[in-house]
């Protein structure tokens, strides 16, 4: 559809018949094939791995100790095997198939449209006429009110027809017009236009010619003759790997001679000595030896009429010299672009066969992952992927068409971004990772920006075991004075060091126990029955014991990001704002303690009284003393 959108104009109006239409798309499908071979195995393997899944097979080949690479092994066998298929039918088949469509093309150019005259507007795709009409019958095929601006002569010579109406046929041949008009009259003028003319304010004389009835033959020929494709065998698009690199190999050749010949001819006219006379040369050899020349004080020594001669004389020398390189240019830009053009089409024919190799390798794992199948879900990602490929592609290659970008550079940019991508996925199927759980993603996403969920920590319908109020008591008040100590010690309000944070890091052990110490409290007292205990244990932050002394765990990443300054500097203010986040958390941390501390000892002084109650009731002696009294 796109291709047919394309060259629309050259198809439609020229009266072809449908062996040539056949032809037309038929060459078009066979050049078309090393584009469509890479989405075809993707969209399969994304469909083919996409059932298995759906239907559990791959669960079951799995759990049968099959690893997904053994599965993938003989499709990817099958899919190398293509891909030599596709390098060898563009090296071979397409080659003939680029030579016909591109000679239907231009033969569909160069064929003239069917006549189908519009009314109220001036039709111009008769050579040198111009026709307009106002009114036309169908039914008789007269025309009405035509008028005829005819330049078969020339533009200087152009003549103005008008008739009261007229008829156009073509005939047997298909090689001629014959238009009769009636009833009219037809004026030329008798004085060649150009400068004289418009400049001449006097009348222009004209001849005027009244008619009744006249008849024009026009040249036209509406029958579709194919030109000889070979013609078009010296276009890049059509020759193959050994015909491309001899042609490359000769346009550099020729290029380097025009080079060669452009050098000697500079150095012989623009970058040469002024002559010297015999008599002057040893004088001036003599003076130049030691000599330091000032080309200001040279000129302000001038006079001023001298000056100016000079000046002007170099202008015109450097505009004559500056229009010589640009003419040179253009015959050097376009060998250089159409060496650049081979050298695309070089590239290109292995670029689409590898391209079926890491589709596959992005296909299949993908499939294996998201488990569906059928036409929905894989045809959308298989589009979007391959939409992503074809960008970076199509943007590679005019980069380097252009001369932008290096030629390996722009012609394998999209192998490049995509062979990683098929590599991800493959090891993340093989070993069964979570690739598309967006709860991974968002918790990543909330680390990298200090985000942080807040606890929810409700009563349990059944609790086996009652937290030790007593001994927590004792946790509770050692915690909060830990907590105020590490922030009266630390200073977290204040900006941290760039060299200790990148190049010099440090774990805080202090605050990686004051963490372990908050969720051993909370993981105790969420056994509780009470209810103001536990909203005062959802008040408890959830502490980020790294984040304040360095970006990352390692080292040397944290070294490299030290050196790139932007990042470093995001990273920097990331690292104060959790110094900071964690000042207020030890704060917050002291004040739940302060507040848990009477909560706790009332459910312990509550918990010690059920205690002797229930001990009071199981022992003998008490129960024997009671029954007594």
């Amino acid at each position: 559809m796109q291709f047919t959108w394309r060259y629309v104009d050259e198809i439609v109006g020229k009266g072809i018949t449908m062996d040539i239409l056949g032809q037309f798309y038929w060459y078009m499908a066979i050049t078309m094939v090393p584009m469509a071979l890479p989405l075809a195995v993707l969209l399969a393997s994304l469909i083919s791995f996409g059932n298995m899944g759906e239907r559990l097979e791959l669960l079951a080949m799995k759990a049968a100790g099959v690893s997904l690479l053994r599965i993938m092994r003989p499709l990817a066998v099958l899919v190398i095997g293509l891909a030599a298929v596709s390098f060898y039918f563009q090296n071979r088949a397409a080659l003939d198939a680029q030579k016909n469509l591109t000679s239907l093309l231009w033969s569909l150019r160069e064929t003239s449209p069917a006549l189908e005259i519009p009314e109220g507007v001036f039709y111009g795709k008769i050579n040198s006429f111009s026709l307009y009409v106002e009114r036309k019958d169908v039914a008789t095929g007269k025309l009405y009110n035509v008028m005829i601006y005819k330049t078969d002569q020339g533009f200087d010579k152009a003549q103005i027809v008008v008739a009261d109406s007229g008829r156009l046929e073509v005939t047997n041949d298909k090689e001629h017009l014959i238009f009769d008009i009636w009833n009219g009259e037809q004026f030329e003028n008798l004085q060649a236009g150009g400068a004289q003319a418009a400049l001449n304010t006097k009348g222009v004389p004209y001849d005027r010619e009244t008619f009744e009835y006249k008849r024009f033959i026009i040249d036209f020929n509406s029958n579709f003759e194919k030109q000889d494709a070979e013609q078009w065998s010296g276009s890049a698009i059509t020759k193959n790997l050994k015909q491309l690199s001899a042609s490359i190999d000769s346009m550099n050749t020729a290029l380097d001679s025009i080079g060669q010949d452009n050098y000697k001819q500079a150095k012989q006219t623009t970058y040469c000595c002024p002559p010297l006379q015999p008599q002057h040369a040893a004088a001036l050899k003599r003076l130049g030896k030691g000599a330091k020349f000032d080309f200001d004080t040279i000129m302000a020594r001038m006079p001023a009429e001298k000056r100016v001669q000079t000046i002007r004389a170099a202008a015109a020398s450097a505009a004559t010299y500056a229009s010589e390189l640009e003419w040179k240019s253009l015959t050097t830009e376009e060998g250089d672009k159409s060496v650049r053009t081979h050298r695309i089409q070089w590239h290109q024919k292995f670029t689409m066969s590898i391209a079926c190799i890491f589709f596959f390798f992005i296909g299949a794992p993908l499939g294996a992952i998201i488990r569906k199948g059928g036409l929905g879900m894989p045809t959308i990602i298989a589009v979007i992927l391959f939409i992503f490929y074809y960008i970076i592609n199509t943007s590679g290659m005019k980069m380097a068409r252009d001369g932008a970008w290096n030629m390996i550079f722009g012609m394998w940019i999209s192998t490049v971004v995509l062979t990683p991508l098929g590599c991800f996925l493959t090891y993340k199927a093989n070993n069964d990772s979570v690739v598309f759980n967006a709860d991974v993603y968002t918790a990543l996403f909330k680390r990298l920006l200090g985000l942080r969920s807040k606890r929810n920590i409700t009563r349990k319908e059944v609790i086996i075991e009652m937290p030790d109020y007593a001994a927590l008591l004792e946790e509770i008040d050692e915690l909060e004075q830990i907590c105020k100590a590490y922030a009266d010690h630390k200073r977290l309000y204040a900006a941290p060091s760039y060299i200790r944070a990148f190049f010099k890091s440090r774990p805080d052990h202090a605050a990686e126990d004051i963490q372990q110490r908050v969720e051993q409290l909370v993981e105790a007292l969420s056994n509780s029955d009470r209810r103001e205990i536990l909203y005062r244990l959802n008040q408890l932050p959830l502490i980020y014991a790294r984040a304040h002394t360095s970006p990352f765990e390692n080292k040397r990443l944290n070294i490299l990001c030290g050196v790139l300054l932007p990042v470093g500097f995001i990273l920097w203010f990331r690292i104060w704002r959790f110094r900071l986040r964690l000042h207020k958390d030890m704060k917050q941390i002291t004040a739940v303690c302060s507040a848990l501390r009477p909560l706790v000892a009332k459910a312990a002084g509550k918990e010690a009284a059920s205690y002797d109650l229930l001990t009071s009731k199981q022992n003998p002696i008490n129960q024997y003393n009671n029954h007594d009294e």
